[in-house]
């Protein structure tokens, strides 16, 4: 191979060398436990108002309500046949610490604004 050969070359391959190493960020999630029967829908919202803040990506597969920088929530429903509860997760590209204080902070604005009974599924 000449030497231009050489230098078209190799550029590219540390190009896609570098693509694919690239990894997704680490997402770290905290749960919370909703035992109240309750849609999605309604879920999203009341979590939308609760905290302050739009539903985004609405009418595709995960919508969600964003929260501060790195976090967000999501919300999952018992899949056919399965009883409640209704699972809602909160992300966090942070800290495993940054997602479980959201949730806890979650689940005290929904225990004030509803009547839904809450639990915090991990470790306090």
């Amino acid at each position: 191979m000449n030497t231009y050969g050489a230098r078209v070359i190799q550029p590219a391959r540390d190009l896609f060398g570098a693509l694919r190493r690239k990894r997704e960020p680490v997402e770290y999630c905290a749960t919370i436990v909703v035992q109240s029967p309750v849609t999605k829908l309604d879920a999203l919202s009341i979590v939308a108002l609760a905290m302050d803040a739009p539903v985004e990506n609405q009418r595709t597969m995960r919508p969600y309500v964003p929260l501060a920088e790195g976090a967000w929530i999501e919300i999952e429903i018992p899949k056919f046949g399965e009883p409640p509860p209704l699972a809602i997760d909160v992300y966090s590209t942070v800290s495993h610490d940054h997602a479980a204080l959201h949730a806890l902070t979650l689940m005290g604005r929904l225990e004030q604004y509803t009547g839904w009974k809450i639990r915090p599924d991990f470790a306090l």
